[in-house]
């Protein structure tokens, strides 16, 4: 008597941009349902900005800063900083779909992880931008005027910061268990890259260590190239030009990238909460 063959064939795989497009759009959706975290991405750099920068006042002259004011030396760096808090905010959704089981389930479906990664971290970037691009209303109140082609510029600069940020946060939301160890190392970590920037003060006034820091630091690239671009005429001195500027935070953007990707393919199982 025959007996029926039993199936051990391997589902296959589902193309890796349906499950990015989902992640992606879940992001989103979830994000813009928590009205507090959208107003507090916001209007904290919008304090910041206002409460910093009018307390300098004008101690930071022309010479210091080659944009009139702290005030407007600030601009980029808030903006910066509402990309930053965004990525951190939407991040943390990694640790939260572990601890309710939903990354689990994604895991153990038919998907390939570039999908996973890619539509977390596409997800977080095209929040992180658009809150930082709302901040661009607010040039006006400062005299600042641009054109159509250095609009497109920040916009590069922006989505290439969001992008690594978030791929950023990604990896180290991966290996984290709580929203407590991810916050120490925000703490540590991501606020001092912001910090390092050039956001807060210009990389010619800073002492020969700190200089140092700074010059290695990938982030300080892409204020460079926001300050390069808004203040064509009056920029402090920065290390490299526009378009090299734009070209390291593109290869960092990158790299961290594909450090998600390894790190989500060498890991075989969720870590429990």
């Amino acid at each position: 008597m025959a007996h029926a063959a039993v199936s051990t064939a391997i589902p296959p795989r589902v193309n890796p941009l349906l499950p990015a497009f989902t992640l992606w759009w879940r992001e989103v959706v979830r994000f813009y349902r928590q009205p507090a975290r959208v107003v507090g991405v916001v209007i904290s750099p919008l304090l910041f900005w206002v409460v910093i920068g009018a307390g300098f006042g004008t101690s930071l002259q022309k010479g210091a800063t080659g944009t009139g004011n702290f005030l407007n030396y600030f601009f980029p760096g808030a903006l910066l900083m509402i990309v930053l808090f965004t990525s951190i905010f939407t991040m943390m959704s990694v640790i939260e779909d572990r601890n309710e089981g939903f990354l689990l389930s994604v895991m153990v479906a038919p998907v390939h992880r570039s999908g996973i990664v890619l539509g977390k971290v596409l997800g977080g970037t095209t929040l992180s931008a658009i809150q930082g691009l709302l901040f661009l209303v607010f040039a006006p109140f400062i005299g600042l005027k641009f054109g159509l082609e250095q609009f497109l510029i920040v916009v590069l600069v922006t989505c290439l910061v969001a992008f690594a940020l978030t791929a950023l946060g990604f990896v180290i939301a991966w290996r984290m268990e709580s929203a407590q160890g991810f916050h120490a190392i925000i703490n540590l970590f991501l606020i001092p890259l912001w910090m390092l920037s050039g956001a807060l003060f210009p990389v010619h006034g800073a002492s020969g260590w700190l200089k140092w820091l700074m010059n290695v630091n990938p982030l300080k690239y892409g204020m460079d190239a926001l300050l390069l671009t808004l203040f064509p005429a009056g920029a402090p001195t920065t290390t490299l030009g526009l378009w090299p500027s734009i070209g390291v935070l593109a290869g960092f953007a990158a790299v961290v990238f594909l450090a998600g990707f390894a790190v989500a393919n060498r890991q075989r199982t969720v870590p429990a909460a």
